[in-house]
């Protein structure tokens, strides 16, 4: 572990391949003197363009003039299910339009590409300026609806975000342009994309094939993407220098001691014990029927992908190397630090002492585990709308700001179907959770209830509303709604609506704004003492990182197509599909299958394009191995590395084993034809 404490005591230092830097902020001189190779800006524009953020937490990118995109199998596994039924499972099955017209839309899916960045520190900090507590958040909210609003102008084909780097050092304002109409083009069997399960995961050698194509359509017409990234002309090979362009989903690089120490003692085993629970119930309840499989898998293997990766986190905070030397940087830090930014420290553990109190009930009523269910979410939604939209714009709940609601509505106007036999084990479980975790005399827990068994409550709010049903959605969303709600679902939502809002205000008021506030200060006592070098923490919003293909501890940095077959033993979750079992005499043994890279990535990277010093790709970024868990905190750059397909694979595979030659010269016709 002494790399872990040599990165806990030396902040400033950054090893080459560490950093997930900002497009508009570049470190053109350090990638020189690392890697022997600097972008120019227009390298960077036509990055940046052909770059795309999946709004369901993946990367993306445009690799074709026709609108077709690159990501990953996993990232579309939920279009998959929507598009299913009984008797069609894609995700058994696998997809593959052989024209425009097989194209089938993503019921929930929306992509966003980064048109332009504006710095908006100064307006934050002025209108923040001097303020504390609620009334910091109050006129933060103000000021980041007001940029939003003003750079939305009620376009609903736009979405703008303020965006918060360096803990409050900076704030930028993010351009998108929405892609709303995203239709399946490829995918392939489960078994193929996730080949090794759960064993592989996180692991390398690697031999999944997780790769999925979709496309943008306009005005039901495929997109011109002129800015498209092009197909590499030359494999990519070992030492290679390669760039990774994505969103990585967030990062705790630069937290006090007392953060780390919440997410080690309350967040993360509170996490951890319940998705070790809910694997056991989803694996329990799919075994059910094979109609129960079909609707649960994919979630399963969420679940079971969430539980190893923050495994791999807690551990590496328990280590005490890392804590030691993050205590003996903060120290080292603080004595020197400007003396109006010292009292930061002790208010922002202040915060953590009060989220510790805070942290179970804000997680059941307000939090993402409040409620597992997928109507309940879209019932909250509605039952909130009409409540927030009637505020003004710099006073409701973030996600009902003008410019957040084009994507809100989108949401609840999706026709993807819900399967309310697993909405009710879902339901029934957390519900039984909810008063295991409070007990049976709870105020909210009877509230909740209304005196029946978690069972009973689930059915009778799941068989009784219409809430599924998106006509109905899109009538309650544009028509008052009644005095007195008579659907079991909304009337649910209203009532429990208090006691999460009471629990959110507390939360933002004495959690939230004490640590934006302070982190400011935070940021300029480490601007004071360390210098501005460096990457902010990753916020799922477009960044770059660089470093080589290399493999570990000596290993080879490649898998091959050998590898996969002499891997496959007949059974899940080492299967070959059908396809690939009778393709495998044209599908030469040497093709480079997996690759390993020491580029810096964390969860939200999944589906980045893998980029040569061109910027054409050569790979697609899939997942990362065991050490790279820790990347949260930390970057170890002996053993972390970031997993992709290879884009000879890629190709190879289309054309050989799924007969997509069509796709072959789409993805290829600027760049290289395989064999």
């Amino acid at each position: 572990m002494r790399l872990l404490l040599l990165v806990a005591l030396v902040p400033a230092l950054a090893f080459a391949e560490e950093g997930m830097y900002l497009f508009n902020e570049f470190p053109a001189a350090q990638a020189k003197k690392d890697v022997g190779f600097s972008p120019d800006q227009a390298w960077l524009d036509r990055v940046r363009l052909g770059s795309i953020r999946l709004a369901n937490g993946c990367s993306a990118s445009l690799v074709s003039p026709d609108g077709l995109v690159m990501t990953n199998h996993h990232c579309i596994r939920p279009c998959l299910e929507d598009l299913s039924t009984p008797t069609r499972d894609l995700l058994d099955t696998g997809f593959l339009a052989k024209s425009r017209a097989q194209e089938e839309r993503c019921p929930k899916f929306e992509g966003n590409q980064l048109v332009r960045i504006t710095d908006v520190t100064a307006q934050v900090t002025a209108a923040t300026k001097d303020a504390t507590g609620a009334d910091y958040q109050k006129k933060l909210k103000a000021e980041t609806s007001r940029l939003e609003s003003e750079c939305s102008q009620g376009d609903a084909a736009k979405r703008c975000d303020v965006v918060v780097l360096f803990h409050g050092a900076k704030f930028h304002l993010y351009e998108y342009r929405r892609l709303q109409d995203l239709r399946v083009v490829f995918a392939p069997e489960f078994q193929m994309a996730a080949f090794g399960g759960d064993p592989d995961n996180f692991n390398f050698p690697r031999f999944g094939f997780d790769a999925a194509f979709l496309r943008v359509y306009v005005d039901g017409q495929p997109a011109k993407t002129p800015t498209a990234l092009r197909w590499a002309k030359k494999s990519a090979k070992e030492n290679d220098v390669v760039f990774v362009s994505g969103h990585p989903g967030g990062t705790e690089r630069s937290l006090t001691v007392a953060q780390y120490e919440f997410l080690r003692d309350v967040s993360l085993p509170w996490n951890l014990l319940m998705l070790s629970e809910l694997r056991g119930r989803l694996d329990e309840w799919m075994k059910q029927s094979p109609e129960r499989e079909r609707v649960t898998k994919s979630r399963l293997r969420a679940v079971e992908n969430s539980l190893k990766a923050m495994r791999g986190r807690r551990e590496f905070l328990v280590s005490p190397d890392f804590l030691d030397g993050k205590r003996t940087a903060e120290a080292s830090l603080r004595d020197q630090a400007p003396p109006h930014t010292k009292p930061a420290w002790d208010a922002i553990a202040r915060a953590m002492a009060a989220q510790r109190t805070l942290y179970v009930d804000y997680v059941l009523r307000e939090g993402a585990q409040a409620f597992q269910s997928d109507l309940f979410n879209h019932a909250r939604r509605l039952a909130r709308f009409h409540v927030e939209s009637a505020k003004p714009n710099g006073e409701r709940l973030r996600e009902y700001t003008d410019a957040q609601l084009p994507a809100l509505k989108q949401g609840l106007l999706d026709a993807a179907p819900i399967s309310n036999e697993l909405e009710k084990a879902r339901l029934t479980w957390s519900l039984k959770r909810l008063r295991e975790v409070a007990g049976a005399d709870d105020a909210f827990v009877k509230k909740v209830l209304a005196g029946k068994a978690p069972e009973d409550r689930a059915a009778e709010l799941v068989d009784g509303t219409r809430v599924g049903e998106a006509a109905f959605r899109k009538e309650r969303l544009e028509a008052r709604p009644p005095e007195n709600e008579t659907d079991p679902m909304l009337a649910f939502a209203q009532l429990v609506d208090p006691d999460a809002r009471a629990v959110r205000k507390t939360w933002e008021d004495e959690v939230d704004s004490v640590v934006k506030k302070n982190g400011e200060l935070l940021a300029e006592a480490r601007r004071a003492v360390l210098g501005t070098t460096g990457a902010p923490d990753a916020t799922f919003t477009l960044r770059l990182s660089y470093g080589r293909i290399r493999g570990v501890g000596g290993a080879p940095a490649m898998t091959t197509a050998r590898g996969l077959f002499e891997r496959a033993m007949g059974k899940a979750p080492y299967a070959l599909a059908s396809r690939w079992v009778a393709a495998k005499a044209k599908v030469p043994p040497g093709t480079p299958y997996n690759v390993a890279t020491t580029n810096d990535i964390i969860g939200g990277n999944s589906g980045s394009p893998l980029l040569d010093v061109n910027g054409d790709v050569v790979g697609l970024i899939f997942d990362g191995n065991l050490p790279s868990l820790g990347g949260n905190f930390g970057y170890e750059p002996d053993r972390n590395r970031a997993v992709a397909v290879h884009g000879d694979l890629i190709v190879t595979a289309l054309k050989q084993v799924y007969d997509a030659g069509h796709l072959v010269a789409e993805l290829t016709s600027t760049g290289r034809v395989p064999p």
